[in-house]
């Protein structure tokens, strides 16, 4: 029988879960203490294990090898980002099928992606690493403000600071002290952005669904805005040159097989489609719940079905999609549990559950009535029901 270890250390993956039992696995989650009491599919699970920290490396290398003496396992999946880096030193360390040390770091390293895929020709950003000094005033010298200062190995915009000038440059990394060398310094280019969430098996991606934020995701998070996104109509030449250059980045990445979540930017002042980040996961805030919606794929459960045929030698194809389209938004709410009821369309096919916030996704045949719906209800969401809070310096604030 085939034997999957999750690790997780956010409460999430509850559909991969469910899906590799039914398809006759053994099922077993390695994941926090605070989380012990989440609601995890225990009907789909055939133990749990507990650790109080999952970043130290040394003691979760030793755990999980203590738990392979009594019983093998067969595939080893991070079930979010912050996961990846240590379920590739397992891999490593068991030798266990699946992306090791070296290519993690392209789906996590936010330099190591742009040197990349810079390397290969592909357009990204004017950047620089915060190590050598002296290149630094280079850059700053050559290349206008303003910039961004992300932190490498952060997810989403947490962490990520607007600069507008060389002395607030120094005066940040001054602070960062013996972290500073954890940081990029990138030139802020104001534009549309995009996300391509896609399923890769054989080193080909087999399902891209191209989307685009009505807001950019680092506005909605230190801006206190709303997060919304909808997908692209099919065949236009955005979607027809996202899902190209996707395919691209994939490649020289070394993408092998599962789901990404991919970012582009596109220029206002040169038009030009720029590669921000990617990642070996599925899409933030209920994205993958608004793929579904329009396709009828459920990517949480395809990627359960590529490690499944993976570990077993058999051949996976994605299944056919809806064709349909649909659109996202998510708020935080003034009200613990906001009631949406006054919002009554019949395209609405989801709704979030979950204290202080506001959400739904809206599905339809056609990806005006999304436009339509998307731009009618975010003023009312602001007005009736939305809040803010400041934004997280680091993913553990």
């Amino acid at each position: 029988m085939t034997t999957i270890l999750c690790v997780a250390s956010y409460f999430k993956g509850s559909s991969f879960i469910r899906e590799c039992k039914a398809l006759g696995c053994r099922v077993l989650l390695l994941t926090a203490s605070t989380l012990k009491d989440a609601d995890w599919p225990h009907e789909s699970l055939d133990d749990l294990f507990l650790m109080p920290d999952l970043y130290n490396r040394d003691d979760v290398i030793k755990g999980v090898s203590w738990l392979v003496r009594s019983q093998p396992i067969d595939r080893i999946v991070p079930l979010d980002e912050f996961d990846l880096e240590m379920v590739a030193a397992l891999r490593e360390h068991l030798r266990i099928p699946g992306m090791g040390e070296t290519t993690v770091r392209y789906f996590r390293d936010k330099l190591a992606m742009r040197v990349r895929a810079e390397e290969a020709g592909i357009r990204v950003p004017p950047f620089v690493p915060i190590l050598n000094h002296q290149r630094v005033r280079e850059y700053l010298d050559s290349v206008p403000p303003p910039w961004v200062l992300k932190p490498r190995f952060s997810a989403s915009a947490i962490g990520i600071k607007k600069v507008g000038d060389a002395g607030e440059l120094w005066r940040i990394v001054d602070e960062l002290g013996d972290d500073q060398s954890q940081h990029l310094l990138e030139q802020f280019v104001p534009g549309d952005i995009f996300h391509v969430d896609a399923i890769t098996w054989a080193k080909r991606v087999r399902f891209a669904e191209a989307s685009g934020y009505l807001d950019p995701p680092f506005a909605v998070y230190h801006g206190g805005g709303l997060f919304a996104t909808r997908m692209l109509e099919r065949g236009s030449d955005t979607v027809g040159e996202l899902v190209a250059i996707n395919a691209e980045v994939l490649k020289v990445l070394g993408f092998v097989r599962g789901v990404t979540h991919t970012e582009f930017i596109r220029g206002t002042a040169d038009g030009e489609l720029y590669f921000l980040e990617t990642a070996a996961r599925v899409g933030g805030a209920s994205i993958v719940d608004m793929v579904e919606a329009a396709t009828g794929v459920n990517l949480w459960r395809e990627w359960a079905r590529i490690e499944v045929a993976n570990a077993r030698d058999t051949t996976y194809a994605v299944p056919a999609s809806r064709g349909e389209y649909a659109g996202l938004l998510i708020s935080l709410a003034r009200q613990e549990w906001p009631d949406t009821s006054a919002f009554a369309d019949p395209e609405i096919v989801w709704r979030l559950n979950k204290r202080h916030h506001v959400g739904m996704i809206v599905a339809s045949p056609d990806p005006r009535r999304i436009e339509s719906l998307l731009a009618s209800y975010l003023p009312r969401i602001r007005d009736d029901f939305h809040a803010s809070m400041p934004a997280r310096n680091t993913a553990l604030d």
